[in-house]
């Protein structure tokens, strides 16, 4: 994952609202409609932040009929909780020597 996807999706989770919604979905595929009863937000309101989580690729979206569905996507969480397993510092110090 490169810097700027783990920047994309940090900005994403600095927001009280996406991160309940990314909490929501933790326990598996949810209606729009489900999101909202929790959060209680304006359906704009809540459009815009499930296409601010779709376009740092930490949910997917499916159309079923007039409803649409929302899932973790579980390869773009993976690789954002790898990016930060590897910035443990290990004996050898920082990158820049000290």
């Amino acid at each position: 994952m490169d810097e700027n996807e783990v920047i994309k999706i940090c900005k994403a989770l600095g927001d009280r609202n996406r991160l309940k919604i990314i909490q929501i979905l933790l326990s598996g595929e949810k209606c729009v409609c489900v999101i909202d009863e929790y959060l209680k937000i304006t359906q704009p309101t809540l459009s815009h932040h499930m296409k601010v989580l779709g376009e740092c690729k930490l949910v997917n979206s499916r159309r079923d009929g007039k409803w649409v569905y929302y899932s973790i996507n579980k390869d773009t969480v993976d690789r954002f909780k790898g990016f930060f397993g590897d910035l443990v510092i290990g004996d050898e110090g920082c990158c820049c020597g000290k």
